[in-house]
């Protein structure tokens, strides 16, 4: 049977207050073109369907708009959806009795039932084409601390325990349903042992990188494990069988290198036979200028006219995204005002303003150490904040302006 792995979709996402709406249809398009014309057998999403527990109504629509088109277009498709770290489990689970009825399975939080696991939940049978069971799904949601069980003490890392507890319990009760020539198929939202994170928009989540998860958190008896969390789409452990997708659209700016795609997943009876990435369509750009190293601002000017042209009716969410890295050796108080009119007319459009410092770095006690806050007058700390900043010392009629403003200073005091 055929399998399609995606996660992260993030609905609702902004990139510097910018709106990811329409990125967002155009990927939940090329979506429902995919499961159509690859044959889906089932959507697994692991996780992070919204970007925040509260999302707009927009990304509500944009979600609940999409379950309907796949229900209509692929008819005989199985969904399975988890919650990640970044939704409201309630607010995915509020709507079950209506997902119910269309069979599609949102299991938004653990669901417990006394202080016990309610496996009816999440334990998902797959269907292949011929409409018999294939496969069997242990659907496991992003855990929260209080979702854990209480361990031993000899346990070691009890939230490690905790959660490998969960996963067992889940994965025995789905061996148990599976019958022979079934496969078991694994879903989390987590963060493994070994992998690599995405600083600017990914956390280190389950208390942080010192509760990664091993991957021996999935046997060998576990076909596939279709994980989320990770934008960046990776092997872990060097298993070709526990995967990120990744995120089908770069959620930051250091994310643009990334190849965001979704996972074709073949299962022949119990094993599984391939794994296949789906590269998704990059609708907008992501360009940085400079490249690689932030440059002087006269260079980064020039490399700025360099750009192409806006091309007359180009929608504004076509146009490239655009971070400008510029080096100060001094200050500029006009630096987004030139930068600004150099885009005049360009295709790309401004979003990050980064300026990068070429001062020392250092804090005040670093700069002649030794000096008590008492010994040092109002210029030495001048002298030395501007250090801090700035490789250039600065102007002269930049201290004479400081020495005027202190001057009032110790007037108006005494």
């Amino acid at each position: 049977m055929r399998l399609l792995h995606t996660s992260d979709w993030h609905l609702g996402h902004t990139l510097y207050d910018t709106s990811r709406e329409a990125e967002h249809a155009a990927f939940l398009e090329w979506l429902l073109d995919t499961l159509e014309a690859q044959k889906v057998d089932a959507l697994l999403v692991a996780g992070d369907i919204f970007d925040t527990a509260n999302p707009s109504a927009e990304a509500q629509a944009a979600w609940y708009q999409f379950v309907a088109r796949a229900r209509r277009r692929c008819p005989k498709l199985d969904v399975v959806v988890i919650g990640g770290n970044h939704d409201s489990a309630a607010r995915l689970d509020a709507p079950d009795p209506l997902f119910s009825a269309l069979d599609v399975r949102v299991v938004g939080g653990l669901p417990k039932s006394q202080g016990t696991l309610n496996l009816e939940r999440l334990l998902v049978p797959l269907k292949n084409a011929q409409g018999k069971v294939g496969a069997w799904v242990a659907a496991v949601p992003y855990l929260r601390p209080a979702d854990l069980p209480l361990v031993a003490e000899e346990a070691g890392d009890k939230l490690v325990a905790g959660v490998r507890s969960v996963y067992a319990e889940v994965l025995e009760a789905a061996r148990s349903q599976r019958k022979p020539g079934q496969a078991l198929v694994a879903m989390g939202h987590c963060y493994m042992v070994g992998t690599e994170l995405s600083a600017l928009s990914e956390r280190k989540i389950l208390g942080g990188n010192q509760h990664a998860l091993p991957v021996d958190l999935f046997p060998e008896d576990v076909a596939y494990a279709a994980l989320g969390h990770l934008h960046k789409a990776q092997r872990v452990g060097g298993r070709e069988g526990v995967r990120y997708s990744g995120s089908p659209l770069p959620l930051s700016l250091s994310e643009a290198p990334y190849a965001h795609q979704v996972l074709l997943v073949e299962l022949e009876g119990e094993q599984l036979s391939s794994v296949r990435p789906l590269h998704v369509p990059r609708r907008v750009e992501m360009e940085r200028v400079p490249k690689r190293d932030a440059a002087e601002l006269k260079a980064v000017l020039a490399e700025l006219a360099e750009l192409p042209a806006l091309e007359p009716g180009t929608p504004d969410w076509r146009r490239p995204y655009l971070e400008v890295r510029v080096s100060l050796e001094r200050p500029e108080p006009a630096l987004r005002r030139q930068v600004e009119d150099a885009l005049e007319g360009k295709a790309a459009r401004l979003v990050k303003l980064t300026p990068h410092y070429t001062g020392s770095g250092n804090a005040l006690a670093e700069e002649r150490p030794g000096l008590s806050l008492k010994e040092r007058t109002p210029e030495d700390v001048f002298r030395a904040r501007y250090a801090r900043d700035y490789s250039e010392p600065p102007e002269p009629v930049l201290l004479e302006a400081f020495h005027s403003l202190l001057t009032q200073v110790q007037e108006d005091a005494s």
